[in-house]
């Protein structure tokens, strides 16, 4: 359970060096620190995807079967009501049967 919170602490720890070699000041502005945490969602992805590249899927199959979208953007507006459509029609169905 420390070794997560250790991790952490080296990841800061980096991350502090690199905004201090490009002079910026921490905490960050807040466009700064945004298009940061951009930085870090997507990079969370590179490796998922890339082993199901390696697994050989195309790139739009790799980025769906890991699943990157919903890690990255949450639940969209919209999506929960075609979602909730979805399983309505479904649960119809299934009591048609």
């Amino acid at each position: 359970m420390m070794k997560i919170y250790l991790l952490s602490l080296g990841a800061g720890l980096l991350v502090g060096v690199i905004y201090s070699l490009l002079n910026v000041r921490s905490p960050a502005p807040p466009l700064v620190a945004l298009v940061g945490l951009l930085g870090i969602l997507a990079g969370e992805q590179i490796v998922p995807v890339a082993r199901q590249l390696l697994s050989g899927h195309g790139l739009a199959s790799a980025w769906q079967q890991a699943k990157c979208a919903p890690h990255m953007f949450g639940m969209l507006p919209g999506r929960q009501n075609d979602q909730s459509k979805n399983a309505a029609s479904v649960d119809g169905q299934e009591k048609h049967s």
